[in-house]
């Protein structure tokens, strides 16, 4: 009777010990893609000194994109890096040929984003993680009062901040949802003869809330 005990106790640790590795070892660590879909907000900051006094004007449209990052999963713990290619809808409208916080006619561009995140595990399949890096994003100047672009474009710098949450759908795939705020305060104009102008400082605020679906490798 004790060895069919000892036999049992035993085996039921070989089971579990692969289970709890399972559940802990193989998430949020590593290599990973993802998609992105999500809401894009664009417009003047709190300074007037490219938006007329106008704080509310803006562009809004929908954030399509792709990511990649690496991981690494201490413990208790995620640190990783990460960066972004997205592109956006939004643009000014068609029959406003008024300044728009301080660009004119422009369509959102694509934007490019670098940074790293840091986070803690509320459970082992559960991130809860903020983020911050450098975005570079750029602004195309519409032909009139048409929906077409033209060859010219501003290319604002600036800084970015979020935060989120990650959940492990299985050892591979995963899912966030996020907000992240951006601030551009310096930029210049790429024309359409090839010359570019000088930097100049700016006031552009940019509000995102995303949402991605990825692969863990």
């Amino acid at each position: 009777m004790r060895k069919f005990v000892v036999a049992t106790l035993l085996a039921g640790t070989a089971v579990a010990t692969p289970a709890l590795a399972q559940d802990v070892g193989p998430t949020f660590t590593g290599p990973r893609v993802e998609a992105i879909l999500g809401y894009d907000h664009v417009g003047a900051g709190s300074d007037v000194d490219n938006n007329n006094g106008r704080d509310d004007q803006s562009i809004d449209g929908l954030l399509y994109g792709v990511g990649a990052g690496y991981d690494i999963n201490l413990g208790s713990a995620v640190v990783g890096v990460e960066g972004e290619y997205t592109d956006s809808t939004a643009k000014s409208d068609r029959y406003d040929l008024t300044d728009q916080f301080g660009f004119g006619r422009v369509s959102q561009g694509r934007d490019l984003y670098i940074g790293a995140r840091a986070g803690i595990l509320a459970s082992p399949n559960t991130l809860v993680y903020v983020k911050g890096g450098y975005t570079n994003t750029k602004l195309n100047v519409l032909a009139g009062d048409t929906d077409e672009t033209t060859d010219t474009a501003f290319k604002l710098d600036g800084w970015r901040i979020g935060g989120g949450v990650e959940r492990a759908i299985n050892q591979n795939t995963f899912a966030k949802l996020e907000y992240r705020y951006s601030k551009y305060d310096s930029a210049h104009i790429d024309f359409m003869d090839g010359a570019t102008s000088s930097e100049f400082d700016i006031d552009t605020d940019r509000h995102q809330v995303v949402a991605s679906v990825g692969w863990r490798f």
